[in-house]
């Protein structure tokens, strides 16, 4: 298991115990809390942590490719965080089954491979999801404007990529609509009974949950594929990879994005065997049930192979309710005597295929206020009703009610 420890880093101040220092990235790994508490900034810490990983066990960057400059500057700056670092007091440590990344609070950049959980490295496709996706639903040729974030455009091109698996008609999981795309003029629209849109034109809740549900299956099914069928390089077929990438090194006239898009063209011969998506704000311009729907769909692909993760943040309490019960399904699958009848009266009630056992998430509250950082209280298993989003809930039953003491004054 991997896991992360963040101090002073942006909203992120000190933690408040030694034992809320590390967090754990789980199976699923859900950060809520307040807007500008932090949540996107782990996540993108987490999502630049765990390419680097990636490519380094690969083999597409040597080690001196990331000095403490480019860590800062080139590495973090393709999420925008760069100025986040405070002279002499941030530290960050990652732990992966490859390697150990730390950044000190004297600014020194160390990596080192971690020879004893080498072995369990799984090779994945990581997904960064923004909150901007909307963006690309509701522009027509977003790729033509100029100074696009970096994660947003490469999350475009797995969307393009992603709609070449609409054919004829795709299922999306609200409003028993579905969509379809005139690859000619590339045009995906939005259909449902009595009615047919096109994408761009179509609601703020459609924009989001389309390319979110679309490249998340594309990617989880094509994942799927290779570990299905993962064939193990040669060690000729190694040499000539090594020469190869060495070769994209030596030449000197290539940009930093034409020498990432041929490490990458060369790389993808090695087969992928785990899908780490990291996705914000899923439920976003979405009903309560959409949300629902459209995260019961992200657990069932996270599900699909043992080795895929899914890091989630949010505002939702609804969300947060709804893990609850998928847990609970999780708990009740766990008794492998289960009669096919029980399983299938389970089903019906959450679909067994998106459950969740309790030892595989970790949800982590942020505090605005304090910078902090910890993880949500368990009760048998089940988060507990003690959280930020359902203390809210709660404030306005409160107001309500004080509310109606005052009308009775009156």
């Amino acid at each position: 298991m991997s896991r992360i420890k963040i101090k002073n880093f942006g909203p992120i101040k000190e933690p408040k115990s030694v034992k809320d220092e590390w967090i754990d990235i789980k199976k699923v790994t859900v950060f809520t809390g307040n807007q500008g508490s932090g949540k996107s900034t782990v996540a993108k810490l987490i999502s630049t942590f765990t390419w680097m990983e990636k490519v380094l066990t690969r083999g597409d960057f040597k080690e001196k490719e990331f000095t403490t400059t480019k860590f800062k500057n080139k590495y973090c700056g393709y999420h925008r965080i760069s100025n986040y670092f405070i002279k002499e007091r941030t530290e960050i440590i990652y732990e992966g089954n490859a390697y150990k990344f730390t950044y000190t609070k004297q600014g020194e950049f160390i990596i080192e491979k971690r020879t004893n959980t080498f072995n369990r490295y799984v090779l994945p496709q990581i997904m960064y999801v923004p909150a901007e996706r909307n963006f690309i639903s509701m522009v027509n040729k977003p790729n033509l404007i100029k100074d696009l974030p970096d994660a947003l455009l490469v999350f475009l091109t797995e969307y393009n990529n992603a709609k070449q698996r609409i054919k004829g008609g795709l299922e999306l999981p609200i409003n028993n609509a579905q969509l379809e795309y005139n690859k000619q003029n590339d045009i995906v629209s939005v259909k449902g009974e009595g009615y047919k849109v096109k994408l761009m034109e179509a609601s703020s809740g459609f924009q989001s949950i389309v390319p979110l549900y679309l490249v998340s299956l594309h990617l989880s099914e094509s994942v799927k594929s290779q570990a299905n069928n993962a064939q193990k390089m040669s060690s000729d077929e190694a040499k000539r990879f090594e020469a190869e990438v060495a070769n994209i090194w030596n030449m000197p006239n290539l940009t930093d994005e034409q020498r990432r898009i041929a490490l990458s063209a060369v790389s993808a011969r090695f087969n992928k065997s785990a899908f780490i998506n990291i996705v914000e704000e899923p439920e976003q311009n979405l009903y309560p049930e959409s949300q629902w729907m459209i995260m019961k769909h992200l657990l069932s692909f996270n599900n699909s192979l043992d080795a895929n993760k899914l890091i989630v943040t949010t505002h939702s309490p609804y969300l947060i309710n709804g893990l609850t019960i998928a847990i609970k399904a999780g708990l009740l699958l766990k008794d492998h005597s289960l009669s096919d009848e029980i399983r299938e009266k389970i089903d019906s009630v959450f679909p067994i295929k998106s459950a969740i056992q309790p030892d595989e998430i970790a949800i982590y509250e942020f505090n605005e206020v304090e910078g902090t950082v910890e993880i949500l209280d368990t009760y048998n298993g089940l988060p507990s009703d003690d959280n930020f989003l359902n203390n809210m809930l709660e404030r306005t039953n409160e107001d309500f009610a004080n509310l109606l003491e005052i009308q009775q004054e009156l």
